[in-house]
């Protein structure tokens, strides 16, 4: 039988599994999707090739393991974020600081490597339908706001998100960034 490093069995294979992602995400944000093989990811989660298989049956569904993983946890933290904002100002404030946080821990590097990728067709479709759900408590705050076309507006801040979280994990500072978003949403909502 294997060594485990766990309490349990279960825990055991829980870290092996979290092992293969986080390598995964490594060789997914420094090499891109092509170079996420189960030889290469088991080698830099110190698995044999073969152990990759216990966990996910391709490459594909590892891929997939990682866009669920991503929004998962960026998810969770916005939801934390969002709890005790009631207003919608506040709402798109606490939406505009946690994206930007979460870009300075490089949250969003697997989400940006996976949409330069060539990804199937459901796994594209899995990632925007991902990204439209983690959206929706912005849309929802800016249509309380009241400026109109809230599915277009919500675009439109999410460009200037983009271009700002790009500016945070090119080391600009998070808040003072944040400050600048605001300022400028602030202007443009109101």
């Amino acid at each position: 039988m294997p060594k485990i490093n766990a309490a349990t069995v279960a825990e055991h294979r829980a870290q092996q599994r979290a092992a293969l992602i986080r390598a995964a995400v490594d060789i997914l944000v420094e090499q891109g999707a092509a170079a996420v093989t189960p030889a290469a990811v088991g080698a830099r989660a110190g698995l044999a090739r073969s152990s990759f298989y216990q966990y996910f049956p391709s490459s594909a569904a590892l891929v997939a393991a990682i866009v669920e993983e991503s929004f998962t946890t960026a998810d969770a933290a916005m939801a934390d974020a969002l709890r005790d904002a009631d207003e919608p100002a506040a709402r798109v404030a606490a939406f505009v600081r946690t994206e930007l946080l979460l870009a300075a821990r490089g949250m969003h590097r697997p989400a940006e490597a996976l949409m330069r990728a060539d990804l199937p067709p459901e796994c594209r479709a899995r990632v925007h339908e991902l990204h439209l759900a983690h959206y929706a408590p912005l849309q929802s705050a800016i249509g309380a706001l009241g400026p109109g076309e809230p599915q277009l507006t919500t675009q439109l801040v999410g460009g200037l998100l983009q271009a700002a979280m790009t500016a945070v994990e090119r080391g600009a500072d998070p808040d003072t960034v944040s400050d600048r978003v605001l300022r400028l949403l602030h202007q443009g909502l109101s």
